[in-house]
């Protein structure tokens, strides 16, 4: 993978360029399908118009990276891609994902099986209308089957042709280790962003294996509406949004980062891509950095020392997030 020079700086269009490896290169400033689907990530969107005209806009803008999976809507999300730009722009990689099923509930379950990944990606080509999925990435490891099995069964889709490039998501650095020792790996997708940093040892690891790093959810952290503290500050200096802030700092924050925010809002997309444009000074910046350690020490205070699960429901719960989750 490269990074061209120009990727380096946030003023870059759509931060720059990053290569994926097999010959496609996208804009780092990329964009996250899921929010176009209905309420709780189920059935498709409520206007199926604005839908249309937020994809269509999305390319238009010059974005060059789509991501998906099987398990929004589910389905509804990939056949909306189809229907909306297939034939897709010889520029625009689609990504997608398998390896999570989705409940009558809307709840979500694992499936790794090497059974079920072939299928699940047999069914992402028909709905995608392509021949090969450019990079293909597993949902979420499978605790009930050995990682490297699934892993397995992603390098034989590409073998097969099914599959240009493999990615993973919600990976620990072990597992990150264990699948690039089998194959090559084109891309991470983990939760990431300027409140949530527990995958910063997953990120320098990309970053000295020159692998992309797609942090989704990049604005689910709570004050990036209104905004407080420095990022505020930060976003006053600049006549900017606390959001736009948050996704500058993103690409500020490492050459191979590539951020995949979300929305269904033409206006909240549009501000989203201006994003690309703002450029932090080194002052910005260490004001920034230091956010994390204010949050890391208010969940130090905890009497009880928390699972990992239950500090992200901590975090997902603070201050105003519920209302950005639904702007996502």
């Amino acid at each position: 993978m490269n990074v061209r020079s120009d990727g380096e700086s946030s003023g870059a269009p759509l931060g720059g360029t990053i290569g994926l490896g097999a010959g496609l290169e996208v804009h780092r400033l990329g964009f996250g399908a899921m929010r176009l689907t209905g309420p709780g990530i189920m059935g498709p969107p409520a206007d199926r118009e604005e839908a249309a005209r937020v994809l269509r806009r999305v390319v238009d803008a010059g974005v060059t990276l789509i991501d998906t999976a099987d398990a929004y809507g589910p389905h509804h999300n990939e056949e909306l891609i189809a229907e909306v730009l297939a034939p897709y722009p010889d520029a625009l990689v689609v990504a997608t994902k398998g390896g999570l099923l989705r409940g009558p509930d809307g709840s979500w379950d694992n499936n790794g099986r090497p059974e079920h990944l072939r299928a699940a990606c047999e069914g992402s080509l028909r709905r995608l209308r392509v021949d090969t999925i450019d990079l293909y990435q597993l949902h979420w490891p499978d605790p009930e089957v050995p990682f490297e099995d699934s892993v397995g069964a992603l390098a034989e889709l590409r073998d097969e042709g099914k599959v240009r490039l493999i990615g993973l998501s919600n990976v620990d650095l072990s597992q990150y280790r264990t699948a690039t020792a089998m194959t090559p790996v084109a891309s991470v997708q983990n939760k990431y962003h300027l409140r949530d940093r527990d995958h910063e040892d997953v990120l320098r690891a990309c970053e000295a294996d020159g692998v992309a790093f797609l942090p989704y959810a990049p604005l689910a952290g709570f004050g990036f509406t209104s905004g407080t503290g420095a990022l505020a500050a930060v976003a006053e200096a600049h006549g900017a949004t606390p959001s736009q802030v948050a996704l500058a700092w993103l690409l500020a924050r490492s050459p191979v980062m590539a951020p995949i925010p979300g929305t269904s809002s033409l206006a909240h997309l549009e501000e989203n891509l201006a994003a690309a444009d703002l450029e932090l000074s080194d002052q910005d910046l260490e004001r920034l950095d230091a956010v994390n350690a204010k949050v890391a020490q208010l969940l130090a205070k905890v009497s009880r020392p928390l699972p990992p699960a239950a500090r992200q429901r901590l975090r997902d719960a603070a201050g105003p997030l519920r209302r950005v989750w639904e702007r996502l």
